[in-house]
């Protein structure tokens, strides 16, 4: 992560910005984020971004009355000159600084803004695939928002880590493909394309709904042996772009599929 942060549309050093410990966001990670990509010094499919972040707020109770678009706009524009940002990625999460049901205090602020940025993530040429253990409840309250209560989505990925993977699929409780820990996913069989519906509880991603939107793909509910059908693999976030596996639970997949990988990214 850079030194300087955005905080409530501050720009400070990132070691300075803080949130009450008595809020609803430190007590019950109640927030919610983006992770924007950005390229040539601009946020790549901003407008997405902010109507996902309006319509997860509005699902858990997070006030954005005090933010619009334009205002935040702007607060990603000086952050990104900044820190002289031209390909990188920025975070943008929204605390709710008011009490509780539980706990209850006099909170000064509803709601802080902490603008962060950082490098790509760096991806392994050889990426290696396998099923996560834990499963993704599709009834979840939080299913299909990207909430600061992150910790089940961490732990999936740190225990696919340990095995000696880079990143693991996750199965709701009907056995259903749903994303990656960090990323939602695609596949192509015989030249068609596919990924999982949001019935299945996967995340709405951002860089997702642009290729559904540019490239014909059918919104499914599959299970993980389906994958090892598959003639390619991939994944995709703001964070990581878009990139192909290597292997997937010991079935490896062929290089002359990079060619689908270049047609997707030269989009």
């Amino acid at each position: 992560m850079h030194e300087y942060v955005s905080f409530n549309r501050k720009i400070q050093s990132a070691a300075g910005a803080s949130i009450s410990a008595a809020s609803s966001a430190a007590l019950y990670g109640k927030g919610i984020f983006t992770t924007v990509a950005v390229f040539n010094a601009k946020p790549f499919l901003w407008d997405k971004h902010w109507l996902r972040l309006r319509g997860n707020a509005e699902k858990i109770k997070i006030d954005l009355s005090e933010y619009d678009k334009e205002t935040i706009s702007a607060a990603l524009a000086e952050i990104i000159g900044v820190n002289n940002l031209e390909d990188a990625r920025v975070r943008l999460t929204f605390f709710d600084e008011a009490p509780g049901g539980i706990w209850s205090f006099t909170a000064q602020t509803k709601t802080s803004l902490l603008i962060t940025t950082a490098e790509r993530r760096e991806v392994s040429p050889t990426f290696r695939l396998t099923v996560s253990p834990f499963q993704v409840n599709s009834a979840s309250p939080l299913a299909g928002v990207k909430s600061c209560n992150y910790m089940e989505k961490i732990i999936a990925l740190e225990e696919a880590k340990k095995r000696g993977f880079d990143e693991a699929v996750q199965m709701n409780e009907r056995g259903e493909i749903v994303s990656a820990c960090m990323a939602n996913i695609f596949w192509t069989i015989n030249g068609e394309l596919f990924t999982p519906s949001l019935k299945t509880g996967c995340l709405p991603g951002t860089t997702r709904e642009f290729l559904l939107e540019k490239i014909k793909c059918r919104e499914i509910e599959a299970n993980s042996e389906t994958l090892k059908k598959a003639d390619a693999v991939f994944l995709t976030s703001a964070g990581i772009g878009i990139i192909q596996i290597s292997e997937y639970e010991n079935r490896k997949y062929e290089t002359k599929f990079e060619q689908i990988t270049r047609l997707i990214q030269s989009i």
